[in-house]
């Protein structure tokens, strides 16, 4: 990992919790019940896509801020600053394309608080790949999920994240594809770690 560290929560860890979970590329996780944030599996329809899109949206929403805040408060120079730059705008469009998607059942945009992730360019960075993953990771879980047509939607802002967190990976001094399958997380796992990160309540 050449020294990187982030404090809370890793993508080794991430990893280890998604195969422990008997988790399977291909499969997927029923949406976890807690404060809004999903329900319990079912057949795909209308209702599941929007409490997937909801989470998907979510985690778009945290990335989104997240690159915005650095640029105004990590220091971000060189290669990060035009990551950043280059980026958040992609995310506000993957917020866009879903809010269009969800219409009047888009959930409410989180205040997260980021904290010492802000403090510096390498632990911008390193909050960067973890959220990256985090964000792979829950496309892949929940995707099984979905009705046929909300899937070929959101494949492509799936390659658009594996594109960045590849670019992240790259400027961290780590190989862009150490793997040739990501593993996926349930959805409750995904919103357990953002709540352990106090990014969501």
């Amino acid at each position: 990992m050449h020294g990187r560290t982030s404090p809370g929560w890793t993508r080794a860890g991430l990893f280890r919790r998604a195969a422990a979970g008997g988790a399977v590329v291909a499969g997927g996780a029923a949406i976890g019940a807690r404060g809004g944030d999903g329900a319990s599996q079912a057949a795909p329809s209308a209702d599941t896509d929007a409490k997937i899109f909801n989470l998907f949206l979510l985690l778009e929403y945290l990335q989104e801020a997240l690159y915005r805040e650095a640029l105004e408060k990590a220091g971000l120079t060189g290669d990060l600053k035009e990551f950043a730059s280059r980026v958040g705008p992609q995310e506000r469009e993957h917020i866009a394309f879903l809010e269009k998607r969800l219409g009047g059942r888009a959930r409410a945009r989180p205040k997260p608080n980021f904290g010492d992730a802000l403090s510096a360019p390498e632990k911008f960075r390193a909050t960067a790949i973890d959220l990256e993953e985090l964000t792979i990771a829950a496309y892949i879980g929940q995707s099984a999920n979905l009705t046929r047509g909300a899937v070929g939607a959101v494949g492509t802002l799936l390659s658009v994240e594996a594109r960045q967190v590849a670019w992240l990976l790259d400027l961290a001094g780590e190989s862009p594809a150490p793997r040739a399958a990501d593993p996926p997380q349930k959805a409750e796992d995904i919103l357990g770690e953002l709540r352990k990160r106090r990014l969501i309540p």
